[in-house]
């Protein structure tokens, strides 16, 4: 049953834990949180960012269909299941395949996942994602470690009742994404030869793509890189105390105007996948440094 765009705070409460529950008995942990077995770290993957799992030893595998209250992902290139393993010997529950508010999910049921991987345990949140450049210095190919983001959503994860379980109503952002893990990740892809940058993402509606007006307009509010997604899920990472960790695979140009080009979808997943063993690269060092 999809969530609905206000649940009463017991209701909600209660479709996490059924949801965390039944993951935990799937894959075979505790019915009580266990530091030594849960998992570490929860991963988002984004578009054409799925390649990380062929690194991962996956020990368990949940399509998102049989978990109680999960979205369904409704784009191409995301697969739709929720796998539990290891990744360089650490706990990790990876999703691949996330959710949108473009396919008509509510920013509630956007961020349901998180919450779920949270109640089952984990430490931290990585999150990946295809982005456009709004930087001609951050080129097609390359990576951006998110440093700060710029919401235009019209939404908000946080509207409406509010659980007390889940956080503060009015969470601080002052460090969305963690200073340490940020370095961490710029230091590794130096020493490896990864052009990788920090820098300011602009999450928006879609599923459009923007205008050469709008990706201009995005340049000079100060935006670095822009996407549809990673947002959310970080502010309800953020609400929960948890780290966040986050980064784009840039798979097109939006800035200056003269290198804006057409693209399709099926040029982002292209781009996306030959970025994509980089981005792992970094992933895993993060996951084994931790």
């Amino acid at each position: 049953m999809p969530l609905d765009a206000f649940l009463a705070p017991d209701v909600l409460m209660q479709r996490i834990a059924e949801a965390a529950e039944y993951l935990r008995s799937r894959a075979g942990l505790t019915a009580d949180p266990d530091p030594q077995t849960d998992p570490e770290f929860g991963i988002i993957l984004g578009t054409g960012l799925g390649g990380l799992v062929a690194e991962m030893n996956v020990e368990t595998e949940v399509p998102y269909d049989e978990i109680p209250h999960f979205p369904v992902s409704t784009v191409e290139s995301h697969r739709g299941r929720l796998l539990f393993g290891t990744l360089e010997g650490r706990r990790v529950v990876a999703m691949q395949g996330r959710f949108h508010y473009y396919e008509g999910y509510s920013l509630q049921e956007v961020v349901f996942p998180v919450r779920v991987m949270a109640r089952v345990g984990i430490q931290r949140l990585f999150v990946s994602n295809a982005a456009g450049s709004l930087n001609p210095d951050i080129e097609k190919g390359h990576l951006m470690v998110l440093r700060d983001h710029i919401n235009l959503l019209p939404d908000s994860p946080f509207r409406g009742p509010h659980p007390d379980a889940l956080g503060p109503r009015f969470p601080d952002l002052f460090e969305a994404y963690e200073p340490a893990m940020v370095q961490k990740a710029l230091d590794y892809a130096k020493q490896q030869g990864i052009a990788c940058h920090a820098g300011v993402y602009v999450v928006v509606q879609g599923p459009q793509l923007e205008t050469v007006a709008e990706y201009d307009y995005l340049h000079r509010i100060g935006g670095d890189a822009v996407g549809m997604s990673t947002v959310p899920e970080a502010l309800a990472a953020r609400q929960l105390g948890l780290p966040v960790f986050a980064v784009s695979v840039i798979t097109d140009m939006g800035y200056p105007p003269a290198l804006v080009e057409p693209v399709t979808l099926a040029d982002v997943i292209a781009i996306a996948g030959e970025a994509e063993p980089k981005m792992t690269a970094i992933l895993k060092a993060l996951v084994a440094q931790a």
